[in-house]
């Protein structure tokens, strides 16, 4: 093999990079294997850093991952800035959480006493108190759920970031697509790449998303079980922005949130499609994000379409990521984030590492479907 490294990171993303990223500042040698890095997912996600108001019934394990990674953040953007010189637009004002109709108030009524029930942070809010802190919401919202301690971050510039951070600690990035792994002894050993010739690591992490199920050479048992989740998305743009801080909304039953940037932009998603591979923008996804959006902010349709885009989320049946190592000696796996990429990304880079809690580490573990392969 003509290169050999430590560790050999799968795919270019958020999770990826950010797991290469971490594994050079330890001094290790590390090498990124994509095609076209920081243009998949994470390019077309949010940023959502929202574990308490996105938090859902019986997903408590994927709760404590989040609110585990979200604490992680302050000291993940202060060392990656420092690294890369990149300011991320990394933000803690909150998110506001609120309903447009009767059937939608009753729905955040009940999210409000799970959250109480569960002790996180958040503060209910009438229509008037809602108005108070974003004067664009509409006269028809209903009520509000402030979760103060949410934050979000622009993932184009934490990729970007990444990515320079990531060179300039020494990690190698090699533009090539990954055919399948090379084995020894029962052991993963490193990749054969797509236009020939092969990559040695004593240690290969498959963080390649959506695709990570595609991985020729991969067992059965060992197959990440990982679906492709459509999410479209549009990205608006005005002078100043219009919002000072995340704003979800459930309307006539149908979730929109709108993100706004310190440049203006305003991002809009997203909607959720089970449609495999397919990566197409549609005009149907496009209306029904506009539409549950001017319901809420009136105003979005007087800014700018900037940017439309489509994405693909790694999904897993019980909607918890996989990382960890594999039954296959020299694997590991860090994907199946789902929605929460740019969130889990500090929380998956330490489990990578090995410095993370072992019970974290254990509510992710790949091997939890191994039984029923």
């Amino acid at each position: 093999m003509a290169h050999r490294f430590d560790v050999l990171v799968i795919g270019g993303g958020v999770v990826g990079l950010s797991a290469a990223w971490r594994t050079a500042r330890r001094g290790l040698s590390v090498a990124v294997v994509d095609p076209a890095p920081a243009s998949g997912a994470s390019h077309a996600a949010a940023g959502m850093l929202a574990p308490v108001s996105e938090v859902t019934y019986t997903e408590e394990p994927l709760l404590r991952l989040g609110l585990a990674s979200l604490a992680r953040w302050p000291a993940f953007a202060a060392e990656l800035t420092a690294d890369s010189g990149h300011a991320l637009d990394y933000r803690t004002d909150g998110t506001l959480d609120v309903a447009f109709g009767a059937d939608d108030l009753a729905v955040l009524d009940d999210l409000a006493a799970f959250v109480e029930k569960l002790g996180l942070p958040a503060e209910r809010l009438t229509g008037r108190e809602c108005r108070r802190l974003e004067p664009m919401l509409a006269p028809s919202v209903r009520g509000g759920l402030l979760a103060g301690a949410d934050a979000w971050v622009d993932p184009r510039k934490v990729t970007r970031a990444l990515l320079t951070a990531l060179e300039r600690r020494g990690g190698a990035q090699i533009r090539a697509g990954v055919a399948g792994l090379e084995t020894a002894a029962g052991a993963v050993t490193g990749v054969r790449l797509a236009g020939g010739g092969t990559v040695g690591a004593a240690r290969v992490i498959l963080a390649a998303g959506a695709w990570s199920g595609a991985l020729e050479g991969l067992p059965p048992e060992v197959l990440p079980p990982v679906r492709p989740v459509k999410g479209q998305i549009m990205r608006l743009r005005s002078p100043e922005p219009i919002l000072r801080r995340c704003v979800r909304g459930v309307v006539h039953g149908s979730h929109v949130y709108l993100v706004p940037r310190g440049d203006g932009e305003l991002v809009v998603g997203a909607t959720q499609e089970e449609m495999g591979f397919d990566t197409r923008v549609t005009a149907g996804g496009l209306w029904e994000l506009l539409r549950d959006a001017r319901e809420l902010v009136p105003g979005v349709t007087e800014l700018e379409l900037a940017d439309v885009v489509a994405g693909l989320r790694p999904g897993t049946p019980d909607n918890l990521p996989l990382v960890g190592p594999t039954a296959l000696p020299g694997l590991s796996l860090a994907t199946g984030h789902h929605r929460g990429g740019v969130l889990l990304a500090p929380l998956t880079a330490d489990l990578c590492s090995g410095e993370a809690e072992p019970e974290l580490l254990e509510i992710c573990s790949p091997l939890r479907f191994r039984e029923h392969r």
